[in-house]
């Protein structure tokens, strides 16, 4: 799901450059005329990829119809089989979610969301334009920093699995009443606040909101210092299924009683932001715990 439009190890230097490395991802939409306006929505916004994961229709005439201007995007969606799929090659994940769901991830606003995913595409290209040792031909990293924002089905959103995935959770303030958008017009908040985010994005920093006093809140932590490219989804993922059939090997824990180990340890794994590097070390030492 990489774009090509900027190279691996160019920096960005205009607004195009940063919306270029975001994809928008529609999981299981029920109506055509929903993709469209999200369609619509996005070029509004200056955004161009689009990822729609196992539609229950197919794009047609009544999405084309709603994208007005942003037609175009439909014919260059991407058409994905499952998330995971949609997913693998994007480093930083994030999903729009109206409420916390079991083993939430970091909630942040959509300003925040805007401040990460721009200071994490930073230093990666800078880490990228300055490190001659980076392989960028490695499928591994040849399409970063690729960075992911999930939008869910129209009447149930993202399950608690497909939520999993995220490393931050978008919350839009609205109404307490009823906080539920519609997924095209959720699309148009987050996709307005990155817009305006990245007008300013270098010339101010905004801090992120430290004023939650919950002592079971996750705290919001950047990666400041990277050496190494980060990891992507799909190794993140190969890392926690090791890392659990390990443990089941090793006997703590058990093949049918799994419950949430899988989650917690992906969890974990968003938290550590890992470099290339470090996921390295974690595999060689999994592979080795593993034969003896």
């Amino acid at each position: 799901m990489s774009n090509d439009s900027l190279s691996s190890t160019e920096q960005p230097r205009t607004v195009n450059d940063y919306l270029d490395r975001l994809q928008i991802i529609m999981v299981n939409t029920t109506l055509p005329a929903n993709i469209g306006s999200a369609a619509r929505a996005m070029h509004t916004m200056g955004l161009s990829r689009l990822t729609v994961v196992d539609p229950k229709l197919p794009i047609d005439e009544t999405s084309v119809s709603h994208a007005a201007g942003g037609s175009e995007l439909l014919s260059s969606a991407v058409i994905a089989p499952t998330l995971e799929s949609a997913i693998a090659d994007c480093q930083l994940v994030f999903a729009a979610s109206s409420r916390s769901r079991h083993m939430p991830r970091p909630v942040v606003t959509p300003t925040q969301a805007a401040k990460i995913m721009f200071d994490f595409i930073d230093t990666q290209s800078a880490l990228r334009a300055n490190d001659n040792n980076v392989d960028t031909s490695s499928d591994a990293v040849a399409s970063k920093p690729n960075i992911a924002i999930l939008f869910g089905r129209e009447d149930r959103g993202l399950t608690n699995e497909e939520l999993a995935y995220a490393d931050y959770h978008i919350q839009i303030d609205a109404n307490p009443a009823y906080p539920v958008l519609n997924v095209a017009s959720a699309v148009q908040v987050i996709a307005s606040f990155i817009f305006a985010y990245a007008q300013t994005h270098n010339q101010t920093a905004d801090s992120l909101d430290e004023n939650n006093d919950s002592q079971s809140t996750i705290n919001v932590n950047l990666r400041q210092q990277w050496d190494e490219p980060a990891i992507n989804q799909q190794q993140l993922q190969q890392l926690t299924q090791r890392t659990t059939d390990l443990m089941v090997q090793r006997g703590l824990a058990n093949s049918e009683y799994l419950k949430s180990l899988p989650s917690r340890l992906s969890r974990l794994g968003s938290r550590l932001q890992l470099d290339q590097k470090e996921y390295q070390l974690l595999s060689a030492l999994i592979a080795k715990l593993s034969k003896d």
